[in-house]
């Protein structure tokens, strides 16, 4: 399983979700532009000392992303959605795509998605933190492949 970031606006949550990959064992792919320079002071304070055991993967853009075969599915976290995302059926192959803080991702992005899954929230909520997302999605899937890390004794 990976967590892919389609061009992060914030580095903090950037960092955050480095973290939240490295901690749970999960790679990360960033596409970007980044809307910061990525070796951000804030940036490497979000992400500790855990960047160092993260398999983590820059691509220059959507493009050059797209273009390399990658195994699994393209599962797109996205409040345009209407699948929730505790009802979907993850596989351990599979890729979770969060967009951009601002704008999300490009309609070509989002058909390029072979699944789009929501966090379901009450009204007149309308999104999450997107670091805050991701980790909730991650969690459940990994919940449901087994792959969730062993905690020690």
């Amino acid at each position: 399983m990976r967590l892919v970031l389609f061009e992060p606006d914030i580095p903090q949550n950037t960092g955050t979700m480095m973290r939240l990959a490295a901690c749970l064992g999960v790679g990360l792919d960033l596409i970007e532009p980044c809307g910061f320079v990525l070796d951000d002071r804030k940036l490497r304070r979000a992400a500790m000392d855990y960047a160092e055991s993260l398999d983590f993967t820059r691509h220059r853009s959507w493009q050059a992303y797209a273009s390399r075969p990658e195994p699994g599915r393209l599962v797109l976290l996205t409040t345009r959605a209407s699948e929730p995302y505790h009802r979907f059926a993850f596989r351990s192959e599979d890729r979770l795509l969060v967009g951009r803080e601002s704008a999300g991702v490009p309609d070509a992005v989002f058909a390029a998605a072979d699944a789009r899954i929501v966090i379901p929230l009450r009204p007149p909520a309308r999104s999450l933190n997107v670091a805050l997302a991701a980790a909730m999605a991650l969690g459940e899937a990994l919940r449901q492949t087994g792959g969730l890390p062993t905690p020690l004794p």
